[in-house]
């Protein structure tokens, strides 16, 4: 799985943003969905985004980085933890529970 990652020719996050909530120009939306359909990283995010829908607020995002939030958060956390792999539901449970407990 070495090579799940942002590759060069995928859409900025803000941009898969847009096309999952539906704000793009269909000029824009053709490619990006055209490239979804090859990408399983940028996939995956749009589907992050459909599950944990970003609010106006939480798009401003930390520091100069180009990505949302909420996923910026989920990376860090994800970048800084010191346990061997975790399964994708795990870290989805642990998402829903850190969620849950802000309400």
């Amino acid at each position: 799985m070495a090579t799940f990652r942002k590759q060069e020719d995928c859409p900025p996050s803000q941009q898969l943003l847009a096309y999952q909530v539906g704000d793009l120009d269909m000029e824009i939306a053709r490619p990006i969905g055209r490239h979804l359909s090859v990408c399983e990283f940028c996939t995956s995010e749009v589907a992050f985004y459909e599950r944990y829908p970003v609010s106006r607020e939480a798009e401003e995002t930390p520091s100069e980085s180009k990505m949302p939030k909420p996923l910026f958060e989920l990376a860090e956390a994800l970048l800084n933890r010191e346990r061997g792999e975790q399964s994708m539901d795990e870290m989805l449970r642990q998402l829903d529970a850190a969620v849950h407990d802000r309400r």
